[in-house]
């Protein structure tokens, strides 16, 4: 072959590439659009009829008062009841498709979830001591920072068995799914002695609802999720070594051990800031990442951002059909979560290509 004919082949091969790129990143752009689009559209749906003029220069005249007038209702409606709903819902699919996204990776296993590691069972027992004790921590805060701290313990008793026993992902999933019928076991022991009523509460908390939503908790989402997630996208590229094995990534000089464990504290972080507040929400870190790893392929540079705007639009678009599919009943959006992630993860399951793990 002439030396012409390779520079041809290598400028195919560039084209291609280039346009496979474009691809990913017009789908992460597509995907951010709808979002907006959602959230734009979702801001106007409510139990009270608003305009659509009404609910935007609700909005705007926080912004700009002089130019934009809203009365008190529209404003009350808007700001404190149905906007931080929605950006809630968003962030908190958003952190949880990553989270979901690293959990599989680094585990190299597709059925790795925040529910499927036990740490929303442990949120749930920490919620359930919290509502029919009246134990726990932080006060005014009661049930999220039970909900918090269990989560976030039992991330930390999976990591020490790891690292107990080396850091594998055979002993972390092990570890995860032990955890999750304790405290399970746990959490039913309790209602099983508990009076009603307070059991009435804990299953309500158990499925899971974006109702407790406001600008406190957005603000805090917001702050975990901006601190978090860029270390883990950052990360992207030991993820795609680990993949090809731990004795590959070792041969690179990456830290299989101390990456697993890192990503495993960070993801446990995100989960648990999100659960604390939402309660218990399945399926969404279970199915986003594997519609994008379908879509962009297995490159985690795009696989991390790809989940987390995925789980950001299944999170806020179950939440818009259960506040709307039987009105004036809002479904919790756990139940709608599972309703419309077991469908689409069979589907997936179906659509399975060779090679695909």
């Amino acid at each position: 072959m002439s030396s012409q004919s390779k520079v041809i082949e290598l400028d195919i091969i560039e084209a291609q590439y280039t346009q496979f790129l474009g691809k990913r990143y017009l789908f992460l752009l597509v995907l951010a659009l709808i979002t907006i689009a959602l959230a734009g559209t979702a801001v106007t749906l409510g139990v009270i009829k608003l305009s659509i003029g009404q609910v935007y220069e609700a909005i705007l005249h926080n912004f700009l008062p002089d130019q934009f007038q809203a009365t008190e209702e529209a404003q009350r409606v808007v700001w404190n009841i149905r906007l931080p709903r929605i950006l809630f819902g968003i962030l908190a699919g958003m952190g949880l498709g990553i989270a979901g996204a690293v959990m599989q990776v680094v585990l190299k296993n597709p059925l790795a979830s925040p529910y499927t590691l036990g740490i929303s069972s442990a949120a749930g027992f920490g919620a359930a001591v919290a509502i029919l004790l009246g134990q726990g921590f932080f006060g005014s805060y009661l049930i999220a920072g039970n909900a918090f701290v269990f989560a976030l313990l039992s991330s930390m008793i999976i990591v020490a068995i790891a690292r107990h026993k080396g850091a594998t992902p055979e002993i972390m999933v092990l570890s995860g799914i032990a955890i999750m019928y304790f405290f399970s076991a746990c959490t039913t022991l309790l209602e099983y002695f508990a009076d009603s009523d307070a059991v009435k509460g804990v299953v309500f908390w158990m499925v899971g609802s974006l109702s407790k939503a406001s600008w406190n908790e957005l603000y805090v989402l917001c702050f975990v999720l901006a601190v978090c997630i860029p270390i883990l996208v950052w990360k992207s590229w030991d993820f795609n070594v680990m993949s090809s094995g731990d004795e590959t990534a070792k041969s690179l000089g990456i830290d299989v051990d101390r990456t697993r464990n890192l990503s495993m504290i960070i993801s446990s972080l995100i989960v648990a800031s999100i659960v604390a507040f939402t309660g218990t929400i399945g399926f969404i870190g279970l199915v986003a990442p594997h519609i994008a790893r379908m879509v962009v392929g297995g490159d985690n540079k795009f696989v991390l951002p790809g989940s987390a705007l995925l789980g950001g639009l299944l999170l806020a678009g179950a939440d818009v059909v259960a506040q709307h599919i039987m009105p004036p009943v809002i479904l919790p959006i756990g139940v709608m979560t599972a309703f419309m992630g077991i469908p689409l993860f069979f589907y997936l399951i179906m659509r399975r290509r060779k090679g695909y793990w």
